[in-house]
């Protein structure tokens, strides 16, 4: 059984999201071929949720313009460093820096992260999240290509 909101969400992305499409599922449909891939109940509708969640993200921050660069530094919250290392706080850090994401981007990314509802969150969890969440932004189509070539590049190196 598969029983990890993450694994969910890889799953709908992997099957659904990078077909390059806008995606609005028949959530009823889609529920039944997720309990039939092994996932729980309750794990599909907090995946649900957590795309519910990005989606107002996304509605609240149209029509912004992108945040101006600026050398401030993000302080994390005692909750968010719990859960967020400094390897992938780091990772954050650096992909704001190189103007792969900016501010406004950074912040969409680490509530998604943060509403994944695990104790601890890995690199590879925030590269994915990264992919969800500028694959839901119009716009940001340069960026996704970019850093989907990045996290598949990765993954073929690990399996070599």
């Amino acid at each position: 059984m598969k029983e990890n909101v993450f694994d969910v969400l890889m799953y709908l992305f992997e099957n659904y999201m990078d077909e390059g499409t806008e995606f609005h599922p028949d959530q009823e449909a889609l529920t039944h071929e997720l309990t039939q891939a092994g996932f729980h109940r309750g794990e599909i509708r907090k995946a649900f949720s957590w795309l519910d969640g990005l989606s107002s993200l996304r509605e609240n921050n149209a029509g912004k313009p992108p945040a101006a660069r600026s050398a401030a530094i993000r302080h994390y919250a005692p909750k968010e460093q719990e859960r967020l290392d400094e390897e992938c706080r780091g990772y954050l850090h650096f992909m704001e820096a190189s103007g792969v994401i900016d501010p406004a981007t950074r912040e969409v990314i680490v509530d998604r992260l943060m509403a994944l509802e695990t104790d601890e969150i890995a690199l590879d969890q925030i590269k994915w999240v990264m992919l969800l969440v500028l694959f839901n932004q119009p716009g940001q189509e340069h960026v996704y290509y970019m850093l989907e070539d990045m996290v598949f590049d990765e993954m073929q190196g690990h399996l070599h």
